[in-house]
């Protein structure tokens, strides 16, 4: 039996065009509920993700991410907050958002992550509290091109892990 977990994990790419297509409700439903499954540090779940579809406005938040234009030929982004008081937030959330991705990859749809804070006028124009700060706006949709899954510039294994300390190598 494959191991399809490591699969998504070994294949995922970044992906940054989108064809026009639509990403049926029950696949964003999936991938929004992935994000409410995520652990988080004592089950505290400091998040909370605006689904943007209207084409309009994802326009606009393709303005509103210097680093994610791309954003506004998305059929659907989510914007991904956390509670600024949350010690763990940046964590739980970063959590959070791999998963989306990973479960929108299993369905044929990529993503990739935009922003990284900083970027209180996404937090305003979705109409969240100050409570928040928006870490990423998640565009999602189905790739235009043929990607081939797998194909990654990744260091060797040996230079990146070691067992017991560093510097044992990990074969």
């Amino acid at each position: 039996m494959a191991d399809e977990v490591f699969e998504m994990v070994r294949t995922v790419l970044a992906i940054r065009e989108y064809q026009a297509r639509e990403v049926p409700a029950d696949i964003v439903g999936r991938i929004v509920e992935a994000a409410r499954l995520t652990a988080s540090s004592m089950n505290r779940q400091p998040w909370h993700f605006v689904v943007v579809r209207d084409r309009d406005r994802l326009r606009e938040l393709g303005q509103l991410v210097p680093t994610g234009p791309y954003i506004a030929q998305a059929p659907l982004a989510v914007v991904a907050a956390y509670e600024r008081d949350s010690r763990w937030g940046v964590s739980d959330l970063s959590r959070a958002i791999q998963s989306m991705i990973l479960v929108a990859w299993q369905y044929g749809i990529g993503s990739n992550w935009t922003g990284f804070g900083g970027i209180d006028g996404v937090r305003a124009y979705v109409g969240l509290e100050e409570r928040y700060e928006v870490l990423a706006v998640l565009p999602f949709g189905y790739p235009v091109r043929a990607i081939g899954r797998g194909k990654k510039n990744r260091k060797p294994l040996a230079e990146v892990a070691s067992w017991e300390q560093a510097g044992e190598p990990f074969a």
